[in-house]
């Protein structure tokens, strides 16, 4: 099997993040208006931008995808980093691409000089819970949330 590489997003790669950005929505069941992808991928290209996103890579296949914002916090003075989101294909599940990818946030969050790193996920998605679990404490928070 082919090394994985994981590498900051380029304008050349539009059309791997796009099936992966696609993939996650099917995933958790949304639809993101075109539009709104159009920006987000505008942003994620934009260095004066807190987003950001890599594709994890085997050979010339894009096979996973992490997306991260650096923000400010209350409780820090340095910024914390929210993993966004997160999305691995189908066929390479199970291999360690999504360990490594966060892997490759907490390196980023670090060097930006972040405090820590956070993220969600739904409660039904077990698989990667049980990774997080292993990754990153659970501190008990509940997340509500109110459309405008």
């Amino acid at each position: 099997m082919q090394t994985l590489e994981i590498k900051s997003v380029t304008v050349a790669d539009h059309h791997r993040w796009s099936l992966l950005w696609q993939a996650y929505q099917r995933f958790y069941g949304v639809t993101i208006a075109e539009a709104v992808s159009t920006i987000t991928w505008q942003r994620l290209l934009d260095p004066g931008e807190p987003m950001n996103a890599a594709l994890a890579w085997r050979g010339d296949t894009a096979v996973g995808l992490v997306h991260w914002i650096f923000h400010r916090s209350c409780w820090t003075i340095e910024n914390s980093c929210y993993l966004q989101d997160l999305i691995v294909d189908d066929k390479y599940r199970g291999g360690g691409v999504g360990r490594q990818l966060i892997e490759h946030v907490y390196a980023q969050a670090r060097g930006a000089g972040c405090s820590k790193v956070h993220w969600l996920t739904h409660e039904t998605n077990a698989t990667a819970i049980a990774l997080y679990e292993q990754l990153a404490e659970r501190p008990g928070f509940i997340q509500y949330r109110k459309p405008l």
